[in-house]
């Protein structure tokens, strides 16, 4: 396979609380652990294990406001008044986990615990990637990350979300937009559906992108991100006829490590460096064909 010169960056999203609202740029710094701030901070509960949309679709409706510099942060959502958090990189630390892994995060202190208790009615804080964080993560290209569930970035295409939605709307659902997914760097130009799961190095801005492993799906994905309200079963019913995984779960999107960071911006072309070998097809773990 050839590189697609028409492949672009279509859009770039951050994603500043881990479970929280996604915030489009139009630029972003690619850094090892992904685009600045990304997951860097997560609200736990009181065994400092991270709250998700899985059980708290309510988070989709809490907007995160990050300084530049990280400085500051502002979470609002509608009901409350939004809390200002003057972000503190050296306070208390707590152990946390995320699926099991155990980390380690930075309270961010009474006030912003206190709105978040209040939000979800159980006790909750907020904590932040303290600044000496060496996570690593795995697949077939190792890497760093912040908060998120297991690596810096995470990408789709539109051609696949259009070969998920043709697949949504002929059994009598309703299409899905991206943000479903929540990913970070979504991609236009490829002609073919999952052609992010055959990229194994790829250019984007003056950063590079090195594929680690598909990515396995839940049910986040029925929660409509404007709303905050689970919508179910699509997409994972429509999933589940065609991306099923050898692990039982179901793909959508990519995941990947930075291998150089730098910049990007919507309107990048991507070139891709290097592809997978033929007879690696969609990639370790996916067992089934694209149509």
């Amino acid at each position: 396979m050839s590189p697609t010169p028409t492949a672009r960056v279509a859009a770039l999203v951050v994603h500043p609380v881990k479970g929280c609202a996604g915030i489009p740029l139009r630029t972003a710094e690619l850094t090892p652990a992904g685009i600045t701030h990304d997951r860097s901070f997560m609200v736990v509960d009181d065994s400092g294990d991270f709250r998700s949309q899985r059980k708290d679709p309510r988070m989709a409706r809490i907007v995160p406001e990050l300084d530049a510099d990280g400085t500051r942060l502002v979470l609002s959502t509608e009901g409350l008044a939004p809390v200002k958090v003057d972000v503190d990189p050296q306070g208390r630390r707590l152990d946390v986990a995320v699926h099991k892994q155990p980390l380690v995060g930075v309270d961010q202190g009474d006030e912003a615990a206190g709105w978040l208790t209040e939000v979800f009615g159980q006790a909750s804080r907020l904590v932040r990637v303290p600044e000496d964080h060496r996570r690593e993560t795995g697949g077939l290209t190792p890497g760093t990350a912040g908060f998120a569930d297991g690596h810096a970035a995470v990408v789709g295409s539109l051609s696949s979300l259009d070969l998920l939605n043709e697949r949504i709307l002929a059994s009598g659902g309703e299409a899905v937009p991206m943000d479903r997914f929540r990913p970070n760097v979504v991609v236009s130009g490829w002609p073919e559906a999952h052609t992010e799961d055959r990229v194994r190095r790829v250019r984007l801005g003056t950063a590079e992108l090195g594929y680690a492993k598909v990515c396995i799906r839940c049910a986040v994905t029925t929660v409509d991100q404007a709303s905050g309200v689970k919508r179910g079963p699509e997409p994972l019913r429509s999933l589940a006829g065609y991306r099923r995984a050898d692990d039982g779960g179901v793909a959508f999107c990519s995941k990947f490590a930075v291998t150089v960071p730098g910049t990007v911006s919507v309107g990048d072309p991507l070139e891709v460096t290097e592809w997978a070998e033929p007879e690696q097809g969609l990639g370790p773990r996916l067992a089934a064909a694209t149509r």
